[in-house]
């Protein structure tokens, strides 16, 4: 992705597929390069909020009571702050480096995947495997580990595909207010930034990085939905 001077602004064409930037740089490599990131920043983001929130729902599902209710009010509390203004706010106090974008993405995810693992734990603590492991004096956490948790994996991989469209778009709109990981290093939020300033003038620096984001969300959803379809004519 070297800077080419005589190919400032070129159009797509033989050369340049999807044309060249404001700096010569062929535009179809910086949005690979921007993707691969991307999606690096996304899936490790997805699987930390994945991780809290599978841990923290079985927990209250299973326990209950005070602990319960502890964090059905932290997630209710997450939930009522938007995502994007809860992580610009964050990334102002922290930086925008590579691992606090990814921790805090996944930190301010957990709270859906939570919801989902407390309302299956609610249902499986109450199955006769689970009250006769208590019998036997299994531990807590032997019973969660071994018998509980293998019951939420479906469900929560799932999920866990279907929101990867969401991380991306919030991650995109991270990168494309400034606030993300900053240039020249490109992702597919930036490389929209920067197009912005020149969109009159070299439109595809901004439709190339757009069509990009939308095939990916739209190929993540497609592959979650079938996943969820292969899911439940299963267990029918």
């Amino acid at each position: 992705m070297q800077s080419d001077l005589a190919a400032v602004f070129q159009a797509p064409g033989p050369q340049h597929w999807l044309g060249a930037d404001q700096l010569g740089r062929d535009v179809l490599a910086r949005i690979l390069a921007g993707a691969r990131l991307s999606l690096f920043v996304v899936m490790i983001a997805a699987l930390i909020a994945a991780t809290m929130g599978t841990l923290m729902g079985m927990v209250a599902g299973y326990f209950g009571g005070w602990v319960d209710a502890l964090i059905m009010r932290l997630i209710d509390i997450q939930l009522a702050v938007p995502f994007i203004l809860l992580i610009l706010l964050v990334m102002a106090l922290f930086g925008t480096s590579l691992a606090n974008i990814i921790v805090i993405m996944g930190v301010t995810s957990w709270a859906i995947y939570a919801r989902v693992a407390r309302a299956r734990t609610l249902e499986i603590r109450e199955l006769e495997y689970i009250e006769a492991a208590k019998t036997m004096g299994f531990s807590h956490l032997r019973i969660m580990l071994r018998h509980i948790l293998p019951a939420l994996a479906t469900p929560l991989l799932v999920l866990l595909t279907l929101d990867i469209p969401r991380l991306i778009v919030l991650e995109a709109s991270v990168g494309f207010l400034g606030m993300g990981i900053q240039p020249p290093t490109p992702t597919l939020g930036n490389l929209i930034g920067e197009g912005r300033a020149y969109m009159l003038l070299a439109p595809w620096l901004v439709v190339w990085p757009g069509c990009a984001i939308a095939m990916l969300v739209v190929g993540c959803n497609l592959l979650g939905d079938y996943w969820l379809r292969t899911t439940q004519a299963r267990v029918e």
